[in-house]
């Protein structure tokens, strides 16, 4: 989650939140169907006699009179629990959060949140926000809000009191692994204007970072696009997409974006409960970059919506993708609505990549293996991913974690200090070692796609 929440912007709009405080996820609102009781057997009924058995000794006899929304909520809390991580009940404050992340503006601090063992966790800051700005990184703890200790409050709540009037001040508390002492940081809280995409022209190379995929980010990657041809007055020798330490967001815009470097080809399927319950989307006719070389930039922060394209591109030889292996956020959410300000968000399928690839808790191998060893804190910062939440789903194909990490060799590559390279003005390793890769591709070499698709694909209808 973010310090704030999107919501969805029409009745079947899907989504790729993933989440956290927003989790990435993949999210379709649709009505509840109202033939689910039609399948309660006498089980399911002597289970809901038992929940009515303790609710009623509970009412009877707890310490102190218990209202019924109280008990009704947490019942509700705790059967979805019960699930996968990013199954959850969506109360009023939960909605409306969902609604304003997904405008992609709101005050307050510009990171994506998880809750661990009652702890707040930093997945990632977003870039150019107080909290990128102020130095807190992933897998940070957040213990403190202005010196109150916040052990114990939903996700919800945590978030809440993080977001606030931009210009305002607020104070938190960060434990990380390996400092002895806590970290005291005083932040002020600004409007998180979520531009889903910056651009930047480095030599003749356009460098496009998506921070987000919320409403209009393929529009505004297209518009990126033409402005770094602009700027160079020709076609750009190649192109950087960066999607580091992005957490997801609507899964159209994650097909829209993966479409612009595609010709043709799948770029994503999503498979539910039923073997036949399975949707793929395609790309349509017209590569933007016209087959230009593209890197795909990702990290462990990378999620669900990024994994998509990450996988679209690479599955489809159009991107050689650099950095590190991603979050590993492989299921889809589905946002059912209980009334006009509550609803569940539901976990309803899982996704795959073009080769059939599911990206859940294993996520995106990069073709190369870049560290960001810019970053002095690198080594010794812990990465979190998927794989690391509790009842996270398991891949049917088992990952073994262990052995994706293990490196026996050092790169000599790689040895370089961060102090080393900011004396050769070096402050981005991986972005500087994408530029060095595009740099060595002949402008004249053919196009990384792969021509050769299904005969007979169809583009997928946008809704």
């Amino acid at each position: 989650m973010t310090d704030s929440t999107k919501t969805p912007v029409s009745s079947k709009r899907r989504f790729a939140l993933w989440q956290g405080a927003a989790a990435l996820s993949t999210l379709a609102l649709v009505p509840l169907a109202t033939g689910a009781m039609a399948s309660v057997d006498s089980k399911t009924q002597e289970e809901i006699s038992r929940f009515m058995d303790v609710y009623l000794e509970v009412k009877s006899n707890y310490v102190e009179p218990v209202d019924d929304s109280k008990l009704i909520e947490g019942a509700i809390n705790g059967m979805l629990a019960s699930l996968d991580p990013h199954s959850g009940y969506l109360d009023a404050r939960g909605f409306s959060n969902l609604r304003t992340q997904t405008d992609g503006e709101y005050g307050g601090l510009g990171l994506s949140v998880t809750m661990e063992d009652g702890v707040v966790k930093v997945i990632a800051p977003t870039a150019d926000t107080p909290a990128d700005k102020a130095g807190i990184k992933s897998g940070d703890y957040i213990t403190h809000i202005n010196k109150e200790l916040i052990f114990g409050l939903t996700l919800d709540e945590a978030v809440e009191q993080m977001r606030g009037r931009p210009g305002t001040k607020i104070d938190v508390t960060i434990v990380r692994e390996g400092q002895d002492k806590p970290i005291e940081m005083s932040l002020t809280r600004e409007v998180i204007d979520l531009k889903p995409v910056k651009w930047e022209v480095s030599g003749d190379v356009g460098v496009l970072t998506v921070t987000s995929f919320s409403a209009d980010a393929t529009t505004d990657m297209r518009a990126a696009m033409m402005a770094v041809e602009k700027s160079l007055g020709k076609k750009p020798r190649g192109w950087i997409v960066d999607l580091r330490s992005n957490p997801g967001g609507l899964l159209d815009e994650a097909v829209g974006i993966s479409d612009l470097f595609l010709e043709r080809g799948e770029i994503v399927s999503q498979r539910g409960r039923r073997k036949g319950d399975i949707e793929r989307f395609f790309a349509e006719p017209g590569d933007l970059a016209g087959g230009a070389p593209v890197v795909v930039l990702i990290d462990s922060g990378s999620a669900s919506a990024s994994e998509i394209v990450a996988g679209a591109l690479q599955d489809q030889h159009r991107a050689v993708v650099m950095g590190e292996r991603s979050f590993g956020k492989g299921s889809v959410q589905t946002v059912l609505p209980l009334s006009d300000t509550t609803a569940l968000r539901l976990t309803t399928a899982r996704y795959y990549t073009p080769s059939g690839r599911s990206v859940q808790e294993g996520g995106i191998e990069p073709d190369i293996r870049v560290p960001q060893i810019s970053d002095p804190d690198y080594a010794s910062r812990p990465k979190f991913r998927e794989s690391d939440l509790r009842r996270h789903l398991i891949n049917e194909k088992k990952v073994d974690d262990g052995l994706i990490e293990k490196d026996e060799k050092v790169d000599p590559r790689f040895t370089a200090t961060a102090a080393e390279l900011k004396a050769k003005g070096i402050e981005d390793f991986q972005l500087h070692y994408a530029l060095q890769t595009i740099g060595r591709i002949s402008p004249t070499a053919p196009r990384m796609a792969a021509q050769a698709t299904k005969p007979g694909a169809k583009p997928a209808r946008r809704n």
